[in-house]
């Protein structure tokens, strides 16, 4: 046995008999068995009490002797006590003798005596007492009770005082393991912090190889799709020369074939004079403006690639441009552009309350507001942006489930309210009576057009088809001023026809409310109720629920819905928020149906377009000849703002305000009625005029 070890101690382990293959915190482990200074001093401290225990086990036994001493009876005492009996009946003494000898023939009383004592016989007169019974005669310091009591008192206090010795020892062995046993919890505990680490690394590199899948995976459908595409597969390349005076490396252009637009939109001059008074005058006076200033923003613009074959001439004469050099240096670019030419204005020293306390409750469409309030968008541009996820009427068309159908018509409805999250510091501009806008995007493969119908009411209208929906609808705006916000009330449906299936939904909009119009950050909200009906079809229904918040409920913006079948059994469960997406099904195992995109870079200080908004506005040199007149992007007061020239957009806005009210009179006076160029109203039973588009 090792020095200082115990028969309950296990030997400690050395470093040869560790395992190779053992785990860093087996290592620790080791090392701490070695290396601690308290597991030494513990092991002393135990060997002192063992010592110690040696010694109280021997004085506890030198008690016991004094005890056993001084209770046995003194020997004069005892030969007196044996004459008393000699002189009793003999025959009372036979008997007791008789019987005592019987029971043990020698019986010896020992008493402890010292290395000095020796036996002593009784005195051979005493007839009574046997004479084989031997006594040993008990030391001389023993003999004195005085003295015993003393000593028995010594032995008393030393066996206290090596005790508390040995109590002390314990503690500090206890205090010693105690010490130890944290040293060893923190190792454990090390030991399985890093296995944690590494099971979470090994989760996390396994869900990095699953997403490294995923992506080669998109990616290669992606390619897949794109070598299946026909929507870009005519390209024209030009190769420009230059010329000797002008050195420089050829440049490559290549053009899709496919872009035109709709014939139906290009108006001859005469026509725009005659339909469009104010609207035209106004247009054509900034037609030598908008050139100049177009000039560094011009790009081509995607187109869809179901249109007719007459306008694939359009490349031809951008060919031809290019080689007269009207878009040499830089200034033609492919794509779409990704942000706008100037950011907003500052607002912050605009006083609305003065414009705004004598309208209290009032319609403000008739208000005049500064330009600086207004967004380098208008209201025709803004139906047009509620076309940006139409990719859900896309999928809604190739699925054959009437409920999952109905599912992607209500997304489709609840995403175009989400690009207003951003919006509620400005408003778009009011379209002049007349004034269109056209929208071609062989991307989404649709072609968008609408038109201002009406102004007072102000109704616009618009029309939207590809080759798996259509989609058109007609609004007419009120607005209200409440003092601290403005409610928008929407009056008018939503129409979209599936032809595959023979499906025609409809459903209305709910109620904009914008808050904080006077002070404080602005903040818009949308609350209601929606009902999407298949008017050919009573399979489903859907209900929406817009949200408001107020003190009960804190959700901002939240989204509730079911799809009903026929029974009025509920057969989907819908919600979510309008700024951040909508899910099918009960959370958390809820079925993500919409989620909006990404935002350009820095668009807080852009209005808070979307990168589909951006290119709403988009005039390149292409759609420059081809858009007729009344295109909103000939507005001088919006291109204006869009250009961050303030002063010269709200010259022009007061001017393009006071020729519509000089039209409106002119009108007035002579009997005159607008007649809409690309609509008409139909009347159907009780409800308000439809607009169809009658191209």
């Amino acid at each position: 046995m090792q020095p200082n070890s115990f028969p309950w101690q296990s030997p400690l382990p050395c470093s040869n008999s560790l395992p190779a293959t053992c785990t860093t915190g087996q290592s620790k482990v080791a090392a701490w068995l070695q290396d601690s200074e308290e597991m030494d001093r513990c092991a002393e401290d135990l060997a002192h009490c063992q010592s110690n225990l040696v010694e109280l086990s021997k004085l506890l036994q030198n008690l016991e002797i004094l005890q056993r001493t001084q209770s046995a009876p003194n020997f004069t005492d005892m030969q007196a006590n044996c004459v008393d009996i000699s002189k009793k009946d003999k025959r009372v003494t036979r008997r007791w003798r008789t019987k005592s000898v019987s029971k043990d023939t020698k019986i010896q009383l020992q008493v402890p005596f010292s290395a000095t004592m020796s036996p002593v016989r009784l005195h051979s007169s005493n007839p009574n007492l046997c004479a084989d019974i031997e006594f040993q005669t008990p030391p001389s310091h023993l003999t004195d009770p005085l003295e015993s009591s003393t000593d028995y008192t010594k032995l008393q206090e030393e066996f206290c005082l090596i005790a508390q010795k040995v109590h002390s020892l314990l503690k500090s062995a206890f205090n010693s393991i105690a010490i130890e046993k944290e040293k060893l919890k923190q190792v454990v505990s090390e030991q399985d912090h890093n296995k944690g680490h590494s099971t979470q690394m090994a989760r996390l590199r396994q869900s990095l190889s699953q997403a490294l899948n995923q992506n080669a995976e998109l990616r290669s459908r992606l390619n897949r799709i794109h070598s299946e595409s026909t929507i870009c597969d005519h390209v024209v390349s030009v190769n420009i020369i230059p010329s000797p005076d002008e050195p420089g490396e050829q440049i490559h252009v290549s053009l899709p074939l496919s872009q035109q637009v709709a014939n139906e939109s290009r108006l001859s001059m005469s026509e725009s004079v005659s339909e469009f008074f104010d609207a035209q005058e106004v247009l054509l006076s900034a037609s030598s403006s908008e050139n100049e200033a177009s000039d560094d923003e011009s790009y081509i613009s995607d187109v869809s690639d179901n249109i007719s074959e007459d306008n694939t001439s359009v490349a031809d004469n951008i060919s031809r441009q290019i080689l007269n050099g009207e878009l040499t240096g830089g200034a033609f670019r492919n794509g779409r552009r990704t942000c706008l030419p100037a950011p907003c204005p500052d607002t912050s020293n605009i006083n609305l309350w003065n414009i705004l306390r004598n309208n209290i409750g009032k319609d403000l469409s008739k208000v005049s507001m500064p330009v600086e309030l207004n967004e380098p968008l208008n209201t025709l541009q803004h139906l047009c942006e509620e076309m940006e996820y139409s990719e859900l009427l896309d999928k809604a068309s190739e699925t054959d489930d009437p409920y999952e159908r109905m599912v992607l018509v209500a997304a489709f409805a609840v995403s175009g309210y989400c690009s207003t999250y951003f919006r509620a510091g400005s408003k778009p501009f009011n379209p002049v009576l007349g004034e269109t806008y056209e929208c071609i995007r062989e991307d989404k493969g649709f072609r968008f057009f609408s038109e201002q119908v009406s102004h007072h009411p102000p109704i616009s209208a618009c029309h939207c088809e590809s080759k798996n929906f259509v989609f058109w609808q007609d609004i007419r705006w009120k607005n209200k001023f409440w003092g601290k916000s403005m409610e928008i009330l929407p009056v008018g449906t939503l129409n979209v026809t599936l032809p595959k299936y023979g499906d025609y939904y409809v459903w209305n909009k709910v109620t904009t409310c914008i808050h904080n119009i006077l002070s404080g950050r602005r903040w818009i909200e949308h609350y209601g109720e929606v009902t999407l009906r298949n008017t050919k079809s009573s399979v489903c229904i859907c209900k929406l629920t817009f949200v408001k918040v107020n003190y009960w409920n804190s959700n901002v913006n939240e989204v509730q819905g079911v799809v009903i079948d026929q029974e009025g059994k509920v057969v989907h469960r819908l919600f979510g928020k309008w700024h951040e997406g909508l899910y099918c099904g009960v959370a958390p195992s809820a079925k993500c149906i919409w989620r909006p995109g990404s935002l350009p870079t820095n668009y807080e200080l852009y209005y808070g377009f979307t990168r589909f908004a951006v290119e709403l506005n988009e005039l390149d040199p292409v759609l420059k000849d081809l858009l007729p007149p009344t295109d909103a992007r000939f507005r001088p007061d919006q291109r204006f703002l869009e250009e961050g020239n303030l002063e010269a957009a709200a010259a022009e806005k007061q001017r393009v305000e006071e020729l519509q009210r000089s039209r409106r009179r002119y009108m007035e006076e002579n009997n005159l009625e607008h007649i809409p160029k690309f609509f008409k109203a139909c009347v159907c039973s009780d409800l308000a005029p439809l607009w169809l588009d009658q191209r």
